[in-house]
């Protein structure tokens, strides 16, 4: 990774983690993962996969000191990883066609999957305080919705402010 490409990731993970610090609930407690929303756009900004696999564990180093979730540490890095990689294949099939609402549904979609994984490493870790499906219908869902619209917006100003080369058809993984 050049270091021009990994001070960029470095910048949008930690605007990720200090959204998620300073913004307060939405849903009755549940409020978006920016840092997922910025992992998602620091991929489509260099998608390699090494690159990707190096985000994606940043991410999850990130995610696993800040969790309020207890023993949810090494969920944290796996789902992290596993959604950086599920991010590059789906910014691989869309290759060229990165708007607003396609960066908005893959960061939608890997919130999904990425609560899913979590929650599943989670209980064949440490277990879970309610159903995987309870939890999965009244934190994920809502949590992907605002992911969602968190998500586009902050790929609308990422390319307004930085304007880097987002067509992820001209790299090889």
């Amino acid at each position: 990774m050049k270091t021009k490409d990994l001070a960029l990731a470095a910048i949008l993970l930690a605007i990720g983690l200090v959204l998620h610090s300073l913004v307060p609930p939405i849903f009755g407690g549940v409020k978006p993962d920016f840092l997922l929303a910025t992992m998602v756009i620091a991929i489509l900004s260099q998608p390699r996969l090494r690159n990707t696999l190096i985000i994606g564990a940043a991410a999850g180093l990130l995610a696993a000191l800040t969790t309020g979730f207890p023993g949810g540490q090494i969920p944290n890095i796996i789902d992290k990883i596993a959604s950086a990689l599920l991010t590059l294949v789906l910014i691989k099939v869309t290759l060229s066609k990165h708007s607003m609402l396609v960066l908005g549904l893959i960061s939608g979609v890997i919130t999904l999957f990425s609560g899913l994984v979590f929650l599943t490493s989670a209980l064949l870790i440490v277990g879970l305080p309610a159903p995987l499906s309870t939890l999965f219908v009244i934190v994920v869902i809502p949590t992907a919705i605002a992911n969602a619209l968190s998500g586009a917006i902050l790929f609308k100003l990422f390319q307004t402010m930085v304007k880097p080369n987002l067509d992820p058809s001209t790299a090889l993984i």
